[in-house]
């Protein structure tokens, strides 16, 4: 989370909404009335619709663009603006605080704009003197008739970079045939990491998937927890798990975590049939009828007898 700085030239407040035909607005979200960034802004102008807001500057700096507001429908509509820090969901999608970001000031939170038409309105990104060099991405969220819609704020504030990350509690859980684990980027830049996951067991190798680029965007300082399905492992063997990955800027990381399966439906069952074998085999030794004892003496005894009888 980015700490609040003090407040922002007046000069960037002071900015006014522009208006021109709403037809040149690219739309940012589908519905009646669109947000998108105005053509020929930010430090890469444009001539044509952007995607996304791209500034680039360094600490102390005041970047500035213009978000376009387009009402095509044949009402007046106020859209309400805000800036907002971006962040990752637990799930690795790209998603906003709730609060809002200090280091975006709007000339005008609140815009009101005549039927069959765009508005442009300047907004301001003042860096702060000691900002940390790399990633700091952020939105604009414009809001109007019950929807909120947002354009993505990519912000690199000038300095050295550095892509790094780790992968961090990689676990099994087999109830759920998933292999979990949690990916940190360390780094100051944004990452699109690629996974290559492996198994290996005293049986061979039990699972072998290639690299592929992971859906989401990892920004610098968040953590995600994700999973891989694994929905057939094998039924019996000693398995390493290794996950490897990688991201642009040479960031690579890998994790290890052993797991047994054993089959322990069939491993009760055999237990359960040598048990019953052995209580057969006692209760069938109990039912053998005994030997009746001998009634003649024991052998001293006859020979005892015999030496008498000579005499």
């Amino acid at each position: 989370m980015r700490p609040i700085r003090p407040a922002l030239p007046a000069a960037a407040l002071l900015l006014c909404a522009l208006a021109a035909p709403a037809a040149q607005a690219a739309p940012a979200a589908s519905g009646d009335w669109t947000a998108a960034p105005a053509p020929g802004g930010g430090t890469r102008p444009s001539a044509g619709g952007r995607p996304y807001f791209y500034l680039e500057g360094a600490p102390g700096t005041v970047l500035e663009d213009k978000v376009a507001l387009s009402n095509p429908s044949g009402h007046p509509l106020t859209v309400t603006l805000r800036g907002a820090a971006a962040r990752n969901a637990a799930d690795g999608a790209f998603a906003v605080r709730r609060e809002p970001d200090p280091w975006i000031a709007l000339a005008a939170p609140e815009v009101s704009i005549p039927p069959h038409t765009r508005a442009d309105v300047p907004f301001a990104v003042t860096v702060p003197a000691g900002a940390q060099p790399g990633d700091h991405p952020a939105a604009l969220l414009a809001s109007a008739d019950g929807r909120e819609v947002g354009v993505r704020v990519q912000l690199r504030v000038a300095g050295p970079t550095l892509s790094a990350l780790t992968v961090e509690a990689v676990r099994v859980d087999k109830a759920r045939g998933l292999i979990r684990y949690a990916l940190v980027n360390r780094g100051n830049t944004t990452l699109v990491p690629r996974l290559a996951l492996h198994a290996d067991g005293v049986f061979g190798r039990a699972l072998d998937r290639p690299a592929r680029t992971l859906p989401l965007e990892l920004l610098p300082g968040q953590r995600v927890e994700l999973t891989e399905p694994w929905p057939h492992p094998p039924a019996l063997d000693r398995v390493t798990v290794r996950l490897d990955v990688a991201a642009d800027g040479g960031a690579r990381a890998d994790a290890r975590a052993s797991v047994a399966f054993v089959p322990w439906g069939a491993v009760g069952g055999t237990v359960l049939v040598l048990l019953g074998c052995a209580a057969a085999l006692r209760l069938v030794r109990r039912r053998r009828p005994r030997p009746v004892p001998s009634e003649e003496p024991p052998a001293p005894a006859r020979e005892l007898a015999q030496t008498g009888a000579l005499q």
